[in-house]
């Protein structure tokens, strides 16, 4: 059949209510259609519908597709997804007959057609065969955003759009890591929704809209709805944090709303960062940090950065402490993990002490270097290891070398941090020779450097061909035990190390 003889199929965005928001475009096209398509309850009765209900002429040909059902309750044979499905191509065999016959078919969508719309589906089932437009409608986030009369996102904001029906645990997740967000379909998981809201510390910041721009509209607080309140054409709000929640300025001492969050960065740049990370750095109003792991963490409009060298981290821990003390809420900032040869300890040291007793302290996990690079390398780390620094600033190379060899003698696989600067130079050969004593030189040893960086560099070579003058600050070393296999999949493959997670019997 030529296209010429076909009817045109148009998905018309109706916007979040209010008629008068329809666009101009989606009146014509409705002015223009033979067949008017429109989704409800069993009930019959449509909103996309109502809200177009001048524009309808009388001799308009109506498509009511009514969903068999709307909740996942179904006594289908293939369960709510088979029953939405063979709708879904119900619907869609209707359409076809109208757009075959040459007629124009406009399909009714409230908000916008492929923004959470009912439309989509015919549009996947007939745009491949049909002429097809979509005329594009206000969305409800835009119209919850202008009925709550504050910015939604500004700047290098994020923000992320989130079906409330997604489980719990991930909408806590997700909702720490962003700036900005809006929960769709609320009603019955409303709340789950709130649980996710406070459980990501986020429901202070939390707005309520219900039916924005129809009649019964209702805005407020998210912490104050009443859940059995809450229709499914409802949103949560997390609007823009700029000039709200976050001040530049020095705030007096106060009744002990600050803190201390200690968070790790992960080796390199954001892909590093977990969801509770991202939300903590997020809400900082100061950030005190190495200023190489400070460069890490995007710009925030109203936060204060407070960078320093790498060697002054007890009064980095003392700067932090004081700010919260006066109330402010402190990302003290470290690479890696920060309780792993990082900033962690230094900060609970200080806040031992009895006058930081009642300042708030958390540490938050980051991915550290030794499971980095052993991700990258194959799973080194497989079996029992040990993790080492080699820098002797703040303990003895003799109790380092001790440690070296009770390590290499029970056979743990090795993660040596800090194995060489422009000052310290001697160390990785030193180790070396230790390690020789009790492991043969064919032990496989993983160099990774800067992983994650601009610069990364991840290769293994043998125990005894290692080069200390190869190995420097950035880099870490994982000395295989006398099991870790490292073997060359497929021929000309990829090297891989591995250790067994079964021990030979002795």
């Amino acid at each position: 059949m030529s296209e010429q003889s076909t009817g045109r199929l148009y998905g018309v965005g109706l916007g979040p209510g209010d008629p008068s928001l329809m666009t101009v475009r989606a009146v014509e096209v409705i002015a223009g259609a033979d067949v008017v398509a429109y989704h409800s309850a069993r009930h019959g009765r449509s909103i996309a519908r109502s809200i177009a209900a001048k524009h309808l002429r009388e001799d308009h040909i109506e498509e009511p597709l009514v969903y068999p059902v709307t909740t996942e309750t179904t006594d289908h044979p293939g369960g709510y997804r088979a029953a939405m499905e063979e709708f879904y191509e119900q619907a869609a065999a209707r359409l076809a007959a109208h757009l075959e016959a040459g007629r124009t078919v406009a399909v009714l969508a409230e908000g916008d057609p492929l923004f959470y719309g009912s439309y989509m589906h015919m549009h996947k089932r007939l745009a491949d065969r049909f002429p097809t437009e979509v005329i594009p409608g206000v969305t409800s986030v835009s119209a919850a955003a202008a009925r709550l009369g504050t910015p939604l996102v500004e700047g290098e904001e994020v923000l992320t759009i989130l079906p409330g029906t997604l489980p719990e645990e991930e909408l806590t997740a997700r909702l720490a890591a962003t700036d900005c967000a809006v929960v769709m379909k609320l009603g019955r998981t409303f709340p789950a929704v709130r649980g996710a809201f406070e459980a990501s510390g986020r429901l202070a910041e939390a707005r309520y809209v219900e039916r924005a721009t129809m009649e019964g509209e209702r805005t407020g607080a998210l912490a104050d709805v009443d859940a059995d309140s809450v229709p499914y054409f409802a949103v949560a709000v997390l609007p823009s944090r700029i000039g709200s929640a976050h001040t530049a300025e020095p705030v007096e001492p106060s009744a002990g709303d600050g803190e201390v969050v200690v968070v790790g960065t992960g080796p390199a740049g954001p892909l590093w960062l977990t969801p509770e990370t991202r939300g903590a750095l997020a809400a900082a109003d100061d950030l005190v940090g190495y200023t190489t792991y400070l460069d890490r963490v995007p710009v925030r409009p109203g936060q204060v950065r407070h960078g320093s060298d790498n060697k002054v981290e007890s009064e980095r821990a003392e700067f932090a402490l004081d700010l919260a003390r006066r109330g402010r809420r402190v990302a003290v900032v470290s690479g890696g993990d920060p309780g792993v040869f990082a900033m962690a300890t230094a900060v609970l040291e200080v806040a031992s002490q009895e006058e930081y007793a009642q300042v708030p302290v958390r540490v938050l996990p980051g991915v550290t270097a030794a499971n980095a690079a052993a991700a990258r390398a194959g799973a080194p780390l497989g079996h029992d290891y040990a993790t080492i620094s080699l820098s002797d600033r703040l303990k003895p190379w003799e109790v380092i070398a001790e440690r070296l060899r009770a390590a290499a003698s029970a056979d743990l696989v090795l993660a040596l941090y800090n194995p060489g600067s422009r000052s310290r130079t001697w160390q990785v050969g030193k180790a070396k020779d230790l390690l020789l004593e009790h492991r043969s030189p064919d032990t496989p040893v993983v160099l990774g450097r800067d992983v994650g960086g601009p610069t990364e560099s991840v290769r293994t070579v043998r125990l005894g061909d290692l080069v200390p003058e190869e190995v420097d600050m950035r880099t870490i070393l994982l000395v295989g035990s006398s099991q870790t296999q490292w073997v060359r999949r497929g021929g000309d493959g990829d090297q891989v190390v591995w250790t067994p997670r079964r021990y030979p019997e002795a």
